[in-house]
């Protein structure tokens, strides 16, 4: 079993210094990947990519996904005016590839949009900001925490792809009808150790994000024994970058599910993953501090929280129909066209089509809110909600 001792000793004295010697599963899941210095991210143990990655993500697959991003904020820049500076804030941004494709596309195609383009980058890990200040040193970039951004000083657009999955979240299971949260204490001595024990939900928030979403966990509908994730880090997201977006959108990309299928009765294991090595598991308990853990994104609670907090539902798409939209479709139909090698022009239609596969980064959510725009804006349609015919 890999795991990082350090880390480890750091999550038992955190368990041994809590009431009742536990600690929830969101502080677990929050250390395990965010410690300042032990955390999967916050260490160099985070790998993105295919060959020595634990996972890989839409950039992994060539610069059109970040170029069809570009497109969007070209258009979203032209709907509110073409504003100086218009910002564009991405919140979690791996190694830097994506920043640097859409900076790349900007600055070949659209000078005038890059001439007066802030582009901000929000990241908690040391060691990711340390490789996107590499990837990106040849272009205008500010990094800064979330935090130090000022209330209503953003016009342009906070986006992120795969940030929410990996908040940390509460875990809780039904026990006689009840719902209980799930815990992690301290195990017996041996390979065991940290295991789960059940309890009192750790706050009403818990029981409040059903009303929010809208579920009923009767006991005629849900057996005991089911079992799932509530992220109450994503609306705590979510209401600090309503907070600072004065005009514009936020635009998440994500893997995850209105909360009706989300809290499908039948899938009553919850979502809870991990990766490491490109292998998934669903146990946090193993590779601690060496493995990513997420949980897919309930949109549905991203929606109602949003709009509580002063935002505008836009659309919710998936993302193949999203980067279709924006030209994808050209994009492969033009593959043939092009004088490459065919073992080339076969890496290139896999890869795109990848993006678009509903079984994989196709299927993934793409969410649209706005904020702060008039009427006349908010009408015109954003060109990747718009279904092709």
């Amino acid at each position: 079993m890999d795991f990082h001792p350090a880390l480890c000793a750091v999550i038992a004295e955190q368990i041994a210094n809590s009431p009742h010697r536990r600690i929830t599963f969101a502080e677990y899941m929050d250390l395990a990947l965010y410690h300042p210095e032990y955390g999967y991210y916050s260490s160099n143990a985070v790998k993105i990519g295919f060959k020595d990655g634990d996972f890989f993500t839409s950039p992994s697959l060539g610069t059109d996904f970040g170029e069809l991003l570009a497109v969007q904020f070209v258009q979203m820049w032209g709907i509110l005016g073409r504003p100086v500076p218009f910002s564009v804030v991405e919140m979690g941004a791996g190694q830097g590839i994506l920043a640097l494709h859409i900076l790349s596309y900007l600055h070949l195609h659209h000078p005038d949009l890059f001439e007066v383009l802030e582009y901000v980058i929000v990241e908690k890990s040391p060691g990711l900001r340390q490789e996107q200040q590499q990837c990106l040193q040849n272009f205008p970039v500010r990094w800064c925490n979330l935090a130090d951004i000022p209330t209503d000083a953003i016009t342009g657009c906070f986006f992120s792809n795969e940030l929410v999955d990996a908040l940390p979240v509460h875990q809780f299971i039904l026990e006689d009808g009840e719902v209980r949260e799930v815990y992690v204490t301290t195990g017996d001595e041996g390979d065991t150790l940290f295991v789960e024990v059940t309890g009192e939900v750790s706050t009403p928030r818990l029981r409040e994000y059903f009303n929010l979403v809208g579920i009923d966990l009767a006991p005629n509908v849900y057996e005991d024994g089911y079992r799932s994730e509530i992220n109450l880090a994503a609306l705590d997201w979510l209401s600090i970058v309503a907070d600072r977006l004065q005009r514009g959108y936020v635009l998440t990309i994500d893997y995850g599910h209105p909360a009706h299928r989300y809290y499908n009765p039948r899938r009553s294991q919850g979502t809870l993953q991990c990766y490491y090595q490109h292998r998934y598991h669903n146990n946090p308990y193993i590779n601690i501090g060496q493995q990513d853990i997420t949980a897919h994104v309930d949109f549905t609670a991203l929606e109602r929280w949003g709009e509580q907090c002063g935002l505008e539902n836009l659309g919710f798409i998936q993302q193949g129909l999203f980067l279709m939209a924006l030209g994808l479709g050209d994009r492969i139909a033009a593959i043939s066209d092009q004088k490459l090698p065919l073992a080339q022009l076969l890496q290139r239609r896999a890869a795109l089509h990848q993006l678009i596969d509903p079984t994989e980064l196709g299927g993934f959510g793409v969410l649209v809110q706005s904020k702060g725009l008039h009427k006349a804006e908010s009408s015109q349609p954003l060109k990747g909600l718009t279904v092709p015919e």
